[in-house]
């Protein structure tokens, strides 16, 4: 349902933006978002998830350039897997902080298409949980303070680790009449974890000053 959402939203903004070119900037600021589909062994634990990301640097030239990128990517454990551990419901967290030369491949034509990757640090964190009652201190005109129950989440498991990583991917941006322009880029990203690296693909649509 989101991945048809992020692509319908993303052609529009490509067609709505199609009459408007412009020439880079040399700094660079984007911010966006997207789904993401897990992939080899990650991909038979996860559904598929989203993300959000954004990204800051400098075109050096017309052809390349370099950011830091931040991308934070969610998932929810699938339920084969939580089935074979015990769990209710569980979730998988992932943060990026990766530096990314960008190489510009066609920098004056209509559409901007660009190959970009890079490496830097991954940040994972896991966590299997059940729903809960929570007891919190109430206030009413009439009965006064009073204790209520409110549903909350109890986190049965958690555990988390930095490891390096890298990314490669591609996209296209096109010009608009905001001194920007929408862009849509597709990465593989792997997170370097022993014998079970985290692989996936993040889809983001967004906007780049």
């Amino acid at each position: 349902m989101f991945r048809r959402f992020a692509f319908i939203a993303g052609t529009g903004l490509v067609f709505l933006a199609s009459g408007f070119a412009q020439e880079a900037s040399r700094f660079i600021f984007d911010i966006g978002g997207g789904f993401t589909q897990p992939v080899g062994n990650t991909g038979r634990h996860l559904d598929e998830g989203w993300n959000i990301q954004q990204g800051i640097g400098y075109n050096f030239n017309s052809r390349l350039g370099v950011k830091v990128d931040l991308s934070y990517n969610r998932w929810d454990i699938n339920g084969a897997t939580l089935s074979n551990v015990g769990a209710p419901n569980g979730n998988v967290n992932m943060f990026s902080a990766t530096l990314d030369p960008i190489v510009h491949l066609t920098p004056n034509g209509h559409f901007d298409f660009y190959v970009t990757g890079g490496g830097g640090i991954f940040h994972r964190n896991q966590q299997f949980t059940q729903p809960g009652v929570g007891v919190v201190t109430a206030f009413d005109p009439f009965f006064g303070f009073f204790p209520a129950a409110v549903p909350t989440t109890q986190i049965l498991a958690s555990y988390s680790v930095n490891k390096p990583g890298f990314d490669i991917g591609a996209g296209f941006a096109v010009g608009t009449r905001f001194h920007g322009k929408v862009f849509a880029e597709a990465k593989y990203d792997r997170m370097f974890l022993g014998n079970f690296h985290t692989d996936y693909i993040p889809v983001t649509f967004g906007f780049r000053w």
